[in-house]
């Protein structure tokens, strides 16, 4: 509210400044003028200026319109066509351009204007310095303004654009910022999930083996119970959690951690735990990136631990097998036993099933492998195949598959918003590749810029149509006014009583075709045909007029009209 009010009050003080200097300008004009009316040459354009400079913010088209009508009225002046409300019609005309976005709509009260000024030359019959007025100083004040301030806007609109981009930057580096947070969290969710549930799942199987020992007591059975319980109250507490911190799929989770531990040391505490697990290595190990390493012990500790989740009386086997460009990991259990323990070790980790196999496949194929999972013989299988040359294809960043894509399909390492950040985008003023997405920033600079260049032609070309059309008006009108002047000399030497063809060499090629009422409305001897020539080669100023009236070929009369001065 303040800023609107603040707005408000810039606006009103900005239109009385316009106010003010307009009026000034009217006021000299009045002033220079000498024996103009008081009340049309000064009272109705001030009045009128009042209106129309509010007018140009909300209807800038009629303030055009309003202050070219000021300047039809000095087109009804018998002394000069001049007045100082052409400044007045330049502020307002580069205003139109500067409010409104449109160009046809203002081009249209141009041309409406103009046309208002030549049909009020044709109507009053005004003398030649006024249609030259007319065709030229008032097109030149409505439109060459018009196309400045339509080159203001543009450039106004570009640098807004501009720095409407720069803080849409500044707010997507904060939006990188939390997204990386986010990554992190989501590190820490496959962490819990990865290792935090594969330790608790190994101490509830152990809680359950010792429950069933004959030398415990009732009061050990108890506790143990309790321990079991507490247990799953964790695993359920590790699943809100999980639930919580799980990033999107896409999202490489661990990507570059080192690995702090071995295959072989997790089977080896899996079988000291009482997992029945049996396990072996075939062919030599290659040198792998720790990247694949860390996947390798991912699949192995995931599916031990929905082994143990599901069929904790199981016996598990292990295979790594490697071959010379990859590495083949298999995990089979058989199927578990109805009733027993079993379900009890079922139940304690059931919380964190559902995400595991998931996030491995995304791990898997972001580093370029496979995996497949299912039934195998009444229990189920795990069997991935991972490259040793994945550290390339992981850094890449491949874009992530769409919903429904095959389990296959390589994954970038990163979401896809992230993705779309980090892509560079090509210029939107060039040829784009097919298929190729433009940010909506772009697209918005790129319409702008669009603008901007087009207003620049405009303006360059517009001057030039407008002087392809009236420079040849005015060379014709000055030289229909330059060819019709007869020198005071040789108006002098004009004998009247002489033929035509005696005086031919004293006349000018050609009669003045744009002679005042009052020199036309002149008595003349009866039957007598007149013609009249300017004694001045002065263009912008009124000179007096020679009038020759002839019967037949032969001079009857000549005589002076003076011209009409203030």
């Amino acid at each position: 509210m303040l800023h609107t009010r603040i707005t408000s009050a810039r606006s009103v003080c900005g239109d009385v400044a316009l106010w003010g200097v307009l009026a000034a300008a009217t006021g000299y004009g009045f002033w220079d003028a000498g024996s103009a009316s008081l009340v049309l040459d000064l009272f109705l354009p001030l009045a009128v200026l009042v209106v129309a400079v509010p007018w140009s913010r909300r209807r800038p088209g009629a303030a055009v319109v309003l202050v070219n009508g000021l300047c039809v009225l000095g087109l009804a002046d018998s002394a000069t066509p001049g007045n100082a409300h052409v400044l007045s019609l330049v502020a307002v005309s580069c205003l139109l351009g500067a409010r409104v976005a449109a160009a046809w709509r203002p081009l249209l009260v141009l041309a409406g204007c103009a046309a208002v000024d030549l049909a009020t030359c044709a109507v009053l019959r005004t003398p030649p310095v006024w249609w030259f007025y007319a065709m030229t100083v008032l097109p030149a004040a409505l439109l060459l303004p018009w196309l400045a301030g339509r080159h203001w806007r543009g450039r106004r609109e570009l640098v807004r654009e501009g720095w409407r981009l720069a803080r849409s930057l500044e707010e997507r580096q904060h939006l990188v910022a939390e997204r990386a947070r986010l990554t992190e969290r989501a590190d820490i969710a496959a962490d819990m999930h990865d290792s935090l549930g594969h330790a608790l799942s190994l101490v509830a199987l152990r809680a359950g083996a010792l429950e069933l020992s004959p030398d415990l007591t009732d009061r050990d059975r108890a506790d143990l119970a309790e321990l079991r319980g507490t247990i799953a109250d964790a695993v359920e507490q590790l699943r809100e959690t999980v639930a919580v911190l799980h990033d999107p799929p896409g999202t490489d989770k661990d990507a570059g951690l080192p690995v702090n531990d071995t295959v072989e040391d997790l089977l080896s505490r899996a079988a000291a735990s009482g997992v029945p697990v049996h396990w072996e290595r075939r062919g030599a190990v290659p040198e792998m990136s720790p990247l694949v390493e860390r996947g390798m012990y991912r699949v192995v500790q995931e599916a031990l631990t929905n082994a143990v989740k599901h069929a904790p009386d199981c016996s598990i086997r292990v295979r790594i097998t490697h071959e010379p460009d990859r590495t083949g990991v298999s995990v089979v259990n058989a199927a578990p036993s109805a009733g027993g323990p079993s379900h009890a070790g079922e139940s304690l980790a059931s919380g964190v099933g559902g995400r595991g196999l998931t996030g491995l496949r995304e791990r898997v194929t972001v580093l370029g492998g496979s995996l497949r999972t299912g039934p195998d013989e009444g229990g189920f299988h795990v069997t991935a195949v991972l490259p040793h040359q994945a550290t390339a294809t992981a850094r890449r960043g491949t874009p992530a598959p769409e919903p429904g894509s095959a389990p296959g399909t390589p994954v970038g390492t990163r979401g896809p918003a992230l993705a779309s950040e980090s892509t560079p985008h090509p210029d939107p003023d060039t040829d784009t590749a097919p298929g190729t997405v433009v940010p909506e920033s772009a697209k918005r600079l790129a319409s702008v810029r669009s603008d901007a260049r087009r207003r620049s032609a405009v303006a360059l070309v517009a001057p030039v149509v407008a002087a392809v059309f009236f420079v040849p008006s005015a060379f014709y009108l000055a030289w229909q006014l330059t060819t019709s002047v007869l020198p005071p000399s040789r108006f002098e030497e004009l004998t009247t009583g002489r033929p035509r063809a005696e005086l031919a060499p004293l006349l000018p090629a050609r009669a003045y075709p744009y002679p005042s009422d009052q020199a036309r409305s002149a008595s003349r001897p009866p039957g007598a045909r007149c013609e009249f020539y300017r004694s001045g080669r002065d263009l912008l100023d009124e000179v007096d007029l020679y009038r020759l009236c002839w019967s037949g070929n032969t001079l009857l009369t000549k005589d002076i009209v003076p011209a009409r001065r203030p």
